[in-house]
């Protein structure tokens, strides 16, 4: 198989297993949105791409590490969950 091609030009099948989700940028501060694919396969990796219109702007790949660190600032910084009673009790021991 090459890299050079999304599927195989001898059998078809698929050479690169992804995960795609676009989001839609803040309309008081820009246009625009972020498409995020996760690659499922070798290279594992996340790419990151900026796009306004049709064209992407910007680009990035992180590697999982990179990837779970992302993930864990931008929930860091999202609004806190209400915490149970047991955890609000415990929490006092």
């Amino acid at each position: 198989m090459q890299d050079d091609f999304r599927f195989c030009p001898h059998c078809g099948k698929s050479q690169r297993t992804k995960i795609v989700e676009y989001f839609r940028g803040h309309p008081d501060v820009g246009d625009g949105g972020l498409r995020v694919s996760v690659y499922l396969t070798e290279p594992r990796h996340a790419r990151l791409s900026v796009w306004r219109g049709d064209e992407a702007q910007a680009a990035i790949s992180l590697d999982p590490r990179e990837s779970g660190r992302l993930g864990r600032f931008l929930l860091s910084a999202g609004p806190q969950r209400q915490r149970s009673l047991v955890s609000r009790v415990l929490s006092r021991l």
